[in-house]
């Protein structure tokens, strides 16, 4: 099908591709990776994060804006993205996060393009943020449930309360993890992984629980890795500091590198997952696939995630509980349940797919 008729989707709301950041940026490289030949995407990319500023990814085309799409500056970058959207003309435009809906319903008086967009996960509801910023982000939230032609939710439990709160259905669209067992030709270990240890990645945020996490392994014997972006606020600063005087616990810095997170991961005990909001997240998914036991914090969007298969945990005690579970071999068939869960739900083809459906 030649260029001129296939259906173009401008893609609004992330750092850009190829991959370097997050979530999103993944669930985009992905989409582009898996494309029919029926559509081609335009996807928005911030110059800051990209040194080799490329026109195109495979068939993609990209175009970059002088602004950061993270923080607060995420406003004025979906906002600049929805504005070029007006000259650029899409067939859609796919939205991802809400940061910058606050504009969309001017931009649909101005534009004819349908409007798709993923809402995240409930990113209002986060203890990070001030009051007024919680204010700002729920409101964004429900200009972008108002406006949008289609909601997407990457959680079930999201899909409920977009349903409870707003009297709307969405499609509930989770991510991928596969591309994290797709080991590169190179990933084979090239240097001695020592099994034998529970991992545990993430950023580094209250709201993921990472002191918690820590503090229960100070009475164990079992070993511990932990890796996130620690040196990025003082709560990081404090817990390394505190943390790594811990024989048993070894605190490693972020490592975006997949074969050396294959070989992390495929060489752990158990899987980690402190994470308490957001919905399904891709770091859970992506552990999911390595049929390693799970041992998640107990709330909704976890046990959505995870179809109940996991282990969960509230607080400390529980946690040790679940680790004394592993490790004395209670659970012999949950790493294959996972396995089975996320070959079933969580695997980019059919990921990008679901996405291709809508537009």
């Amino acid at each position: 099908m030649c260029s001129s008729s296939r259906k173009k989707i401008a893609v609004v709301g992330t750092v850009g591709v190829p991959a370097c950041y997050g979530g999103f940026e993944s669930l985009v490289q992905n989409l582009v990776d898996y494309q029919s030949g029926n559509i081609t995407y335009q996807v928005f990319c911030s110059s800051k994060k990209y040194k080799d500023k490329i026109k195109k990814y495979r068939d993609a085309e990209l175009i970059y804006l002088p602004v950061s799409a993270n923080g607060p500056s995420s406003i004025l970058y979906d906002i600049l993205c929805l504005l070029v959207c007006l000259i650029k003309r899409p067939d859609v435009v796919l939205i991802l996060g809400v940061s910058g809906c606050i504009f969309l319903p001017v931009y649909r008086l101005l534009s004819k393009s349908r409007v798709i967009t993923n809402i995240d996960g409930l990113e209002w509801r986060r203890n990070k943020w001030s009051p007024k910023v919680k204010w700002f982000l729920k409101k964004s939230e429900k200009l972008a449930v108002k406006y949008s032609d289609i909601v997407i939710s990457d959680n079930q439990a999201i899909a409920e309360y977009v349903e409870s709160e707003y009297g709307r259905k969405s499609e509930v669209i989770a991510y991928g993890g596969d591309h994290a067992v797709a080991v590169t030709a190179t990933g084979e270990p090239t240097e001695a992984v020592v099994k034998g240890y529970f991992l545990s990645l993430c950023r580094i945020e209250p709201e993921n629980n990472v002191d918690m996490i820590l503090e229960s392994f100070v009475a164990s014997n079992e070993k511990l890795k932990f890796m996130g972006n620690w040196n990025n606020s003082e709560y990081g600063q404090a817990l390394k500091r505190k943390y790594s005087a811990y024989s048993n616990i070894e605190i490693l810095d972020p490592d975006y590198n997949i074969d050396n997170l294959y070989r992390l991961r495929k060489n752990c005990i158990a899987y980690i997952h402190g994470h308490s909001a957001g919905g399904t997240n891709p770091s859970l998914v992506e552990a999911m696939h390595f049929s390693v036991p799970v041992i998640a914090f107990d709330c909704t969007f976890n046990r959505y995630s995870t179809n109940n298969v996991a282990l969960f945990f509230s607080d400390c005690d529980a946690l040790q509980l679940a680790v004394h579970e592993v490790i004395s071999g209670s659970v012999p068939n949950m790493g294959q349940e996972l396995k089975n869960v996320a070959n079933d739900k969580y695997c980019w083809e059919s990921i990008a797919s679901a996405y291709e459906s809508l537009f």
